[in-house]
């Protein structure tokens, strides 16, 4: 729960040429997740974008596998694939491979953090040639 900040992302038409994307999660009185995206738009630096969805965990042995809708009822598979001792990282694709995005506490992660995220994204064997870097 809480604030993520996207350092990685494979680019979605949804999220296409946004910057600033963070992440904000909540629990929901029915158990669900409020989801909650936003992010600057490229080409007007004053202009945000936000969408708000739910999520519902699917698997309840892990909770690292969630389904999200923005655009009901119509739901997509949200998998956390990896993610830091201390939930200061986290790495969320989907079984098709996709989706990517690469999330963090900190606005600005160390680069040591970085690069160790960059390496494990490849080792998830996620093609790094598709990855945009997210502006904060």
């Amino acid at each position: 729960m809480g604030r993520w900040y996207e350092q990685f992302r494979y680019e979605a038409s949804f999220e296409k040429d946004m910057d600033e994307v963070t992440a904000e999660y909540s629990l929901n009185e029915d158990g669900t997740v409020k989801v909650v995206n936003r992010g600057r738009v490229e080409d007007d630096p004053s202009a945000f974008r936000q969408s708000v969805g739910k999520a519902k965990v699917v698997d309840r042995a892990t909770n690292a596998k969630l389904k999200v809708s923005f655009f009901r009822p119509f739901y997509g598979d949200y998998w956390i694939l990896d993610h830091g001792d201390d939930y200061e990282w986290s790495i969320v694709g989907e079984p098709s491979g996709r989706y990517l995005w690469v999330l963090t506490r900190a606005a600005h992660p160390s680069p040591d953090m970085l690069d160790r995220l960059q390496a494990r994204v490849r080792a998830l064997g996620y093609d790094w040639a598709l990855v945009r870097v997210t502006r904060h």
